[in-house]
């Protein structure tokens, strides 16, 4: 770089060969790697390499295309010194919204309507077990589908900024909870009670949490549609399997007719009894809270590098 930088007092400046090469595309990739950090710091090489990339054929096709851009989509120009202001809701409008659309919304509404529509439309008296047995893993599907590489168009331009990565996630799983949370506990109250003996309506509340903040946890390795899809088949195993042996155990054969009928309703709210009721139950889920999110605070960093490297985050 001694033939090819400036040494003033000890500090390199890059000279008009160098910008020049750079602009065109044919300084070495050291050389270019320290134009470009030395020139975040030092507006005069700043200035300099603008000008030589300005004076290429790409330079002012660029030119072109920022002036063509700007004319069609920027907001009127502010008044001298002052920039444009973005409002704290179109901010967080914008950080949400991918876990506001989409399939998992339209699939959330349809888990609700159909809910309330099997328990008032055909009496059916396992409407409000199968509605607690989905609504904790709801929540992580929502945030698998609002977050990462193949759910955000924009997924690498966001976690390389400043307010990405884990700050990002963290938005997108707050405005999942904020629609799921609400909406299902509310179709739980609606449903007619019955004589199962199946948990109330809020008991699903910080098991869904749990199971929110496992999967951000574990989707720091792996990635969160594959933590998402982990734990929820976790949770659906822990509720299938004991669920087809102790229909099994009360009847001849198990058919899919068995386990949607009285007795399949009634194990299935024995199960969720199990893991939704009672102090010890819900104090280990809130154990599980806290050991998770413990587990996502060590792991923050995973989240800041979108590539497959990083934590796998990025799938």
């Amino acid at each position: 770089m001694r033939d090819r930088a400036v040494r003033r007092a000890g500090a390199w400046h890059v000279d008009d060969v160098l910008a020049a090469r750079y602009a065109a595309g044919s300084a070495p990739e050291p050389d270019a790697w320290s134009l470009e950090k030395h020139i975040e710091t030092c507006g005069a090489c700043a200035v300099r390499v603008s000008a030589a990339v300005r004076g290429t054929a790409a330079g002012t096709v660029l030119t072109d295309v920022r002036g063509a851009v700007l004319a069609a989509v920027a907001p009127p120009a502010p008044g001298p010194g002052r920039a444009p202001a973005i409002g704290f809701t179109a901010r967080v409008l914008w950080a949400a919204g991918p876990a506001l659309r989409g399939s998992w919304l339209a699939a959330l509404v349809l888990v609700v309507a159909g809910a309330v529509g099997l328990a008032y439309a055909t009496g059916f008296a396992g409407a409000r077990p199968l509605l607690l047995a989905l609504a904790p893993v709801l929540p992580p599907a929502g945030v698998a589908v609002s977050y990462g590489r193949y759910a955000d168009p924009m997924y690498e331009i966001g976690a390389a900024t400043p307010r990405g990565g884990l700050r990002l996630l963290l938005t997108r799983t707050a405005a999942v909870l904020a629609v799921s949370l609400p909406l299902l506990t509310l179709a739980g109250a609606l449903l007619p009670d019955d004589a199962l003996g199946t948990p109330g309506a809020a008991a699903w509340l910080l098991p869904g949490l749990t199971l929110t903040l496992a999967a951000l946890a574990l989707g720091s390795y792996v990635g969160c549609r594959a933590a998402a899809g982990a734990v929820g088949a976790a949770w659906v195993l822990a509720l299938a399997v004991p669920l087809v042996a102790g229909v099994s155990a009360g009847a001849a054969g198990v058919s899919p007719l068995t386990l949607t009928g009285p007795a399949g309703a009634g194990e299935l709210s024995a199960q969720l009894a199990r893991f939704l009721s009672g102090a010890a139950a819900q104090g280990l889920w809130g154990a599980g809270a806290v050991m998770c999110a413990a587990l996502l605070v060590a792991r923050r960093r995973s989240f800041d590098r979108p590539t497959l490297g990083g934590g796998g985050i990025v799938r």
